[in-house]
């Protein structure tokens, strides 16, 4: 597979006014098309190998569930998402809710659980995560980042999380690929009225993103960090755990991270373990879906990579 370091694309960054040189540059990386000869970019996640997120219980769920269809579900651990076992979910719905919580019992004395463990089952959702649909348009959202001086990583991993590959709304309300709220859209540009949505047009909305990223997101990360004494200067903001926390303010909204970060995370310093600690935390609107935020897109980094060096085998230059 043709795999090159993307030089000329990195100029593109070194060449916008006021936009530095940054760390992801090295981590552009190009793939050419066999059919077409077209050129599709993308942003690597060293950080993810290399700090071992790979490794972690909670994305390998999540991974497991992206790529499962919804006739099947997966029985696992609440608090740590530790799969126990793969069903049918048909096979499951036949059974009454005591038969239910039986085979829970079972399933605790089979893998050495406490007696109050809770069990979720999950059914697949390979027909929401449709990345055939959206592995195209990464390069694009990439681009349109690049061109508005924000971190393009950012594109990447919304795009793979947020209604991949189609234009739908939120239960909340949001709609488009990087789904914005209306409010969020008109307060970064967008058109969003009786006539016209423009959080529809890719290009507009990727350009609202970014802006919403850049000039609210990364700093209102910046100051709820410098609450706990910690500062993120520098290169320091393209360190995975400060990305991950940036996605859960653009899901969330900034003062319900500050709210659980103030409340229950209470950082000491800054890595991984803020991450993992917010996971676990939960304080008035900061619930289940704002935990699972970063943990989606840490499942869909591993997605990504697999496509890069496994499915495009098929559709790139050897």
């Amino acid at each position: 597979m043709k795999i090159n370091q993307v030089i000329a694309f990195c100029g593109l960054f070194a060449g916008l006014n006021g936009f530095a040189q940054t760390s992801f540059d090295e981590h552009l990386i190009e793939i050419t098309t066999v059919k077409d000869s077209a050129t599709l970019k993308f942003v690597k996640t060293p950080d993810l190998f290399e700090e071992r997120w790979d490794t972690l219980a909670q994305p390998n769920f999540w991974k497991r569930v992206m790529k499962t269809p919804p006739d099947s579900c997966v029985l696992n651990v609440m608090k740590t998402r530790q799969i126990l076992e793969m069903q049918s979910v048909a096979e499951w719905n036949k059974q009454s809710d005591d038969e239910k919580e039986a085979y829970r019992d079972t399933l605790r004395v089979r893998h050495g659980l406490a007696a109050d463990t809770r069990i979720f089952m999950t059914t697949g959702k390979s027909d929401f995560f449709q990345f055939d649909l959206v592995f195209p348009s990464i390069n694009r959202g990439i681009e349109v980042f690049a061109e508005n001086e924000t971190d393009p990583w950012y594109a990447q991993a919304i795009l793979m999380i947020e209604s991949p590959g189609k234009i739908a709304y939120s239960n909340a309300g949001a709609l488009g690929p990087f789904q914005l709220m209306k409010s969020v859209a008109r307060n970064h540009g967008l058109r969003v009225d009786s006539k016209v949505d423009e959080r529809k047009d890719f290009d507009k909305s990727a350009k609202a993103s970014a802006h919403l990223i850049r000039t609210g997101c990364i700093p209102e990360g910046k100051r709820i960090m410098r609450k706990f004494g910690i500062e993120v200067a520098g290169n320091d903001q393209y360190d995975l755990w400060f990305r991950l926390l940036v996605l859960h303010i653009y899901h969330a909204g900034a003062g319900n991270v500050e709210n659980v970060m103030t409340h229950v995370v209470k950082p000491k310093e800054a890595g991984g373990n803020v991450i993992q600690t917010i996971w676990h935390s939960e304080y008035g609107n900061f619930k289940n879906s704002s935990q699972n935020y970063s943990q989606l897109a840490l499942a869909a980094m591993l997605v990504l990579d697999d496509l890069i060096y496994t499915k495009c085998s098929s559709i790139c230059e050897y």
